[in-house]
C-alpha cells in the first residue's frame, strides 16, 4: 500500500486529491493536510467583496467531502518536510501542527511515499507597511477578507448618498504583486455597484497597479486576432477604463499605507501620495514557511526552497536577461529538485522568472508583476501530478511522468466587470500558451487561440462557472468530466 500526502486544499491540492483517489482506489491512502476547514472558490470572492454574494455562497466544509471519498483529512498546517525520513524511519515525513479547535497546537509526523506541496501562498501584507485588514486597506484574498471589504464599501456608498465625494482605490499593494486580474475584476465590480446605487458621479475610482501597461495581467499582455486585424489587450482593456471613467495609475510600487493615504513610487523614480476613503490593495505572495531537514536533522531548507519560500522544481533557475528567457525555462513535471517522489503545484512552485518584462525604477525598486499560477493552470497541474503518482503506484517508480508546462498549456479566464443577469458584464479571455513563446509565435502566442471579448454573455459564463466548479469541488456525480 502506498501513502500519498497532499499539503493544501486549494484548487491544485483539492483537484489532485480527488483525481488521485479516483485513480488508485481504496488500497492506497490519500491524506490532505490543510489549516482551513473550508474550501473557498476564490474567484467569486470578488462578488462577496461587493456584497453580491454571501460567504456561504463561496465556501463549503472539506471534511464531509473527504469522508465520502475515503480521503484522509488533517486540519493542520505543515511546518517541516523530511524527504529522507529520520533516524527512526527512512520513509519521507511531514511534521504538522493541528489548527482544528479540538487539537489546536498538537503535532504529528506523517509518513509518505509520495508528497504533493500545494500549500498556496502566504499573503505578504507585511511587505508594505500599513497594508491589509490589520492596517488601513481591504483585501478579497479570503472569504472573510471579502466580507469585511463589502462592509467598508457599503459604508462609503452611504457617505456618497449624503452628497459627499469619496475616492476609492483598488489595485496592487506592492511592486511585485501578482493577481492583477483580480484587482481588475474588483475595480469594475466596485464601479458597477456605485452605478447601481446611483452615486457614481460623486466617486473618484482609481486603479493602482504595478503593470507598466493596462492589460498586462502579469503575462506580458496579449495580442488578439479579430477579423483579420491585430489588437492588443492594452487597447482592449484601455477602452473599458475610458468607458467607465476609471483612472489608472501604472507602474506603481506602494511603499506605505497610512490611514486614508497611499504612498507609492512610479517607474520614473518619483514618489507620490494618494488620499483615499476606501482602498482594496492586494498583497504580494510568498511561500508558506516550511522547513526541510535531512535524516540526521540537518537543515536543508535552502536545497528544497527558493528564498521566496516557493519549492524549487524542474525549471531552469539560471539568472539571465529578459532577452534570453525561453519557454523551456518553465517546469514540465513539477518534481522537486533532487527528489522523484515530491512535487510542487499551483502557487507552491518557484517560477524561474517573471512572465512580464522586468522593470526597475531609477531608485532600484522592482516594479513588475510576479507570474500568476492560479485558476485553470493550478487545476491542470494538480491533475497532471496525480496521474504521474497513480502511474508510479500501479506500474512502478520508473513510469514516465505526465507533463503540463505553462509554456505549452492554454488557459481561459473570465474577469467579471459587474454582476446582474441583464446588466452584468465580463471580459472573457483565452490564451495559448500561458507563458509566451517568442521562438514559436511572432506575438508569443497562437493568435487563433488567444482572444478577448467583453459583454453580458461573459457574465453568464462567469456565473455558470461559479456553480459548475463548486459542484466539481464537492465531488458530486460526474465531477471528473468537468474540465479543470
Amino acid at each position: 500500500m502506498a501513502d500519498v500526502v497532499i499539503l493544501g486544499a486549494g484548487v491544485s491540492g483539492h483537484t489532485a486529491a480527488l483525481h488521485l483517489k479516483r485513480l488508485v482506489g481504496r488500497r492506497h491512502s490519500v491524506t490532505v493536510v490543510s489549516p482551513n476547514s473550508e474550501w473557498n472558490w476564490i474567484p467569486s470572492n470578488i462578488w462577496v467583496g461587493v456584497g453580491e454574494m454571501a460567504k456561504r455562497d463561496v465556501v463549503f466544509p472539506l471534511a464531509p467531502v473527504y469522508a465520502r471519498k475515503h480521503i484522509g483529512f488533517r486540519q493542520a498546517k505543515a511546518v517541516a518536510i523530511r524527504p529522507d525520513g529520520d533516524q527512526d524511519d527512512s520513509r519521507g515525513a511531514v511534521d504538522i501542527e493541528y489548527t482544528s479547535p479540538d487539537r489546536a497546537g498538537t503535532t504529528e509526523r506523517l509518513r509518505y511515499d509520495y508528497l504533493i506541496n500545494a500549500t498556496g501562498p502566504k499573503l505578504r501584507f507585511d511587505a508594505t507597511e500599513g497594508m491589509g485588514p490589520n492596517g488601513y486597506s481591504q483585501s478579497v484574498c479570503t472569504a472573510d477578507h471579502a466580507v469585511a471589504a463589502s462592509e467598508k464599501l457599503r459604508d462609503v456608498i452611504e457617505v456618497l448618498r449624503t452628497g459627499k465625494r469619496q475616492t476609492l482605490v483598488v489595485g496592487m499593494g506592492h511592486g511585485t504583486c501578482t493577481c492583477e486580474g483580480a484587482a481588475f475584476e474588483y475595480v469594475f465590480n466596485v464601479d458597477h455597484e456605485l452605478r447601481e446605487a446611483g452615486v457614481r458621479d460623486l466617486a473618484r475610482v482609481v486603479y493602482l497597479t504595478n503593470e507598466a501597461a493596462l492589460g498586462d495581467f502579469g503575462v506580458d499582455g496579449m495580442v488578439f486576432d479579430q477579423q483579420g486585424f491585430q489588437t492588443t489587450s492594452e487597447l482592449w482593456t484601455g477602452s473599458l477604463f475610458r468607458e467607465r471613467g476609471v483612472e489608472a495609475i501604472l507602474g506603481a510600487h506602494v511603499s506605505k499605507v497610512e490611514e486614508r493615504v497611499v504612498h507609492y513610487e512610479t517607474l520614473d523614480g518619483t514618489s507620490h501620495t494618494l488620499d483615499f476613503d476606501f482602498a482594496m490593495l492586494l498583497p504580494p505572495f510568498g511561500g508558506v514557511p516550511l522547513k526541510a531537514y535531512d535524516a540526521d536533522g540537518g537543515d536543508i531548507t535552502g536545497e528544497l526552497f527558493a528564498p521566496s519560500g516557493f519549492m524549487k522544481v524542474d525549471a531552469d533557475y539560471t539568472v539571465k536577461p529578459y532577452a534570453e528567457w525561453r519557454a523551456e525555462d518553465w517546469p514540465t513535471t513539477y518534481a522537486a529538485v533532487g527528489h522523484d517522489n515530491i512535487w510542487a503545484v499551483g502557487i507552491a512552485f518557484a517560477p524561474p522568472h517573471q512572465i512580464s518584462k522586468p522593470r526597475t525604477s531609477p531608485n532600484g525598486t522592482v516594479i513588475a508583476p510576479s507570474p500568476p499560477r492560479t485558476g485553470m493552470p493550478s487545476g491542470v497541474m494538480g491533475k497532471t501530478v496525480a496521474m504521474t503518482i497513480a502511474d508510479r503506484i500501479r506500474r512502478g517508480g520508473d513510469a514516465e511522468p505526465h507533463t503540463a508546462s505553462m509554456a505549452r498549456m492554454g488557459a481561459a479566464c473570465v474577469a467579471s466587470a459587474g454582476t446582474g443577469l441583464t446588466k452584468g458584464s465580463a471580459a472573457a479571455m483565452t490564451m495559448l500558451p500561458v507563458v509566451p513563446d517568442y521562438q514559436r509565435f511572432a506575438t508569443g502566442r497562437d493568435e487563433r487561440e488567444t482572444r478577448g471579448e467583453l459583454g453580458l454573455h461573459g457574465h453568464w459564463v462567469k456565473l455558470m462557472l461559479h456553480y459548475l466548479f463548486l459542484y466539481k469541488a464537492k465531488a458530486y456525480l460526474g465531477w471528473r468530466f468537468i474540465p479543470e
